[in-house]
């Protein structure tokens, strides 16, 4: 399987890249607390280098000092050269080809005590007495010579590129829309007004690199979910502009984070591959630049036929590679089986960014992800029978390491297939990638030669068979029943039996329970029910999802009609009704059929580690059957505790 046209070189003014694919600029929190590049950034991006991609850009790196925020990087100081050399050489080293991306936060930073906020206008701050005053015109021109400057060291670096950042809500960005710009001097108003401070800074980025030194420019395609704000033929007209300016590429995305539009800029699995790809062609077509499609782009067929078609020159592949830093080469290979698919669960590169607790981003497919060196495999000098129980993503992940590190793994599944959960939560709307994904982690690991055994529940009988030296249990969870009156009636099931196909529940149905499966399910039932309610202990539904997909779920639940009742306790199951009690009062919700997601609780297999226990057989419990979460902490726990043994 060849994908020419996705292989093949570009030369861009005096650069040639080999390929197509560029791996874009992601938020990862690797930086240090002092904006400097550190080792495990440098790995991180050298892993896709040497994965065969064409082009690295950095996460976004800071222009301006005083709005420069912590853990980010920055290149607004002369002290950040000699890191960011590091950087540029490990790339080089590694066959690929290295840009920065140049940034000026805006509201962005505004989470940062010590970094200034940046806005063309005025803005009240909400529940306050307090403005963010608009940015003086001396301010505007320090931050314009802030990105020729960041540009000068750009170049001393050793980056092959650089890209302006003029999307996504940031100054430039918000300059640019008349959402945001309210100003009525020569840097608001009309469009030619707008655009000044954007053309000023690519100018000054402009007359600080070599003239055969490409110039990209992140851009949205028009503002989601702002009244009155930019519109394509905005951005076209601006695009035309900027390349008169000097810039030579154009990486067409979308979104912004002041409204339901971030969805836009991580798209979770919930959006369609490629969605964004027709804004990408129609600029292309009427600017004549040089541009790059961006959004769910994670197949190389996919890619290939964006390039093919003429859609786009180049195609940012990127959480695709953090799931796989082999993507490139496995694809241009043929050996696409073997890729590890993205399966856009934002579980741990966005989730994870923006969580206080997660030091870095992670992944669900992707264990390594940040811990490129640390996680190296390595061939063990003691090669062990381990029996794997459970043929979930956990337990395919340990089986599969195990494998590579010249381990003899034994997997056994209670079921007749392998995937585990994942492929249940492929059954809802829109996941089907999940669902493939689950079932092509089985297929890899039948072509790795590991020994599986189907239908073959975990037992002492079994371990006194197999004589494991170490046992990994990975089996899993199951529903939490309730334990209320009525909860045995004919017409009450669980969430797992309807996704599955066991059940069929119609008529007026309540689904107790309004977390992730919950909800999915009742978006599962949307087109079969009559009518659905769902049922919420809890102040809101869809507290355990991640924002970007709560944000699609809770607009496709809208969209369905169905119901959702908060703050609300189930006391009974009734033939016809189930009663609830809330505000200390209790009302009936009619029904004629009732779904059970108020969780999983693990197995119990208490049993088997007293045996274990009794017979010096080490054993590790993993994943759900340790406690019921989510399945990027399963694949985690699965790939340490296979590096361990």
């Amino acid at each position: 399987m060849a994908f020419n046209k996705l292989f093949s070189p570009i030369k861009i003014r005096g650069m040639e890249f080999k390929n197509r694919v560029v791996f874009p600029a992601m938020g990862t929190k690797m930086a240090s607390d002092d904006r400097f590049v550190t080792q495990q950034l440098i790995d991180y991006h050298t892993a896709r280098a040497k994965g065969g991609n064409g082009l690295n850009f950095t996460e976004v790196a800071s222009v301006h000092t005083p709005s420069a925020p912590k853990k980010f990087l920055s290149i607004s100081d002369d002290k950040f050269i000699p890191g960011l050399k590091k950087l540029t050489d490990s790339i080089h080293q590694a066959g690929g080809k290295a840009g920065v991306q140049l940034w000026q936060g805006g509201l962005a930073v505004a989470s940062y005590e010590e970094a200034i906020i940046i806005l063309p206008s005025d803005m009240p701050i909400r529940g306050t007495d307090k403005v963010i005053p608009g940015a003086s015109v001396e301010l505007i021109k320090e931050v314009v010579e802030s990105f020729g400057d960041a540009a000068r060291r750009a170049v001393e670096a050793g980056f092959d590129c650089v890209e302006f950042h003029a999307g996504h809500n940031y100054m430039p960005h918000s300059f640019l829309s008349p959402y945001f710009n309210k100003r009525t001097d020569e840097y608001g108003g009309s469009f030619e007004n707008r655009v000044r401070f954007l053309i000023e800074c690519i100018e000054s980025i402009r007359k600080n690199i070599p003239e055969d030194m490409p110039l990209f420019m992140r851009i949205v395609a028009h503002d989601d979910y702002l009244e009155n704000g930019l519109t394509i033929e905005d951005t076209i007209e601006f695009c035309k502009l900027a390349k008169k300016a000097g810039v030579d590429v154009l990486n067409v995305s979308r979104g912004n984070f002041s409204s339901a539009a971030v969805k836009y800029e991580v798209p979770p699995v919930d959006l369609p591959r490629s969605f964004n790809v027709h804004n990408a062609e129609r600029i292309k077509n009427e600017t004549g630049m040089v541009t790059m499609a961006v959004g769910r782009i994670n197949d190389p067929q996919q890619a290939e036929d964006i390039i093919a078609s003429g859609k786009a020159d180049m195609v940012v592949i990127g959480r695709a590679q953090l799931a796989d830093a082999d993507f490139c080469n496995k694809a241009a290979s043929g050996d696409v089986d073997n890729i590890v698919r993205c399966v856009g669960c934002n579980q741990g590169c966005y989730d994870g960014f923006v969580s206080t607790e997660v030091p870095f981003i992670t992944c669900l497919r992707n264990p390594a992800l940040g811990r490129e060196a640390e996680y190296e495999i390595i061939k063990t000098d003691s090669p062990k029978k381990v029996l794997v129980a459970g043929g979930g993503v956990a337990g395919l992940e340990a089986a599969m390491t195990l494998k590579k590190r010249g381990h003899n793994p034994i997997l056994i599944e209670a079921g007749n297939s392998l995937g585990g959960q994942l492929v249940l939560a492929g059954a809802a709307p829109r996941k089907e990638e999940l669902q493939q994904a689950a079932i092509a982690m089985g297929e890899m690991a039948k072509r790795q030669g590991i020994d599986i055994r189907l239908s073959t529940p975990l037992t002492k009988e079994l371990l006194e068979e197999i004589a494991p030296e170490e046992l990994i249990i990975a089996i899993g969870s199951e529903p939490i029943k309730l334990n209320l009156t009525g909860a045995d009636l004919p017409h009450v099931t669980n969430s797992h039996d309807v996704l599955a196909g066991k059940t069929s529940p119609s008529g007026k149905v309540v689904i107790i329970g309004g977390g992730l499966v919950g909800l999915e399910v009742a978006e599962y039932l949307s087109e079969k029910a009559d009518s659905l309610t769902v049922v919420e202990m809890l102040d809101q539904v869809a507290k355990d999802l991640g924002d970007l997909r709560r944000i699609c779920v809770m607009e496709s639940l809208h969209h369905s009609g169905i119901k959702t009742v908060t703050s609300a306790k189930c006391v009974e199951i009734k033939p016809d009704a189930v009663v609830v009690e809330k505000s200390g009062e209790l009302q009936s919700i009619e029904c004629n059929s009732v779904v059970v997601a108020i969780g999983s609780r693990s197995r119990r297999f208490d049993d088997i580690t007293s045996f274990c226990e009794e017979n010096n057989i080490p054993y590790h419990i993993i994943g759900d059957a340790l406690r019921a979460r989510r399945a990027l902490n399963s694949t985690a726990e699965a790939a340490e505790v296979a590096r361990a043994i």
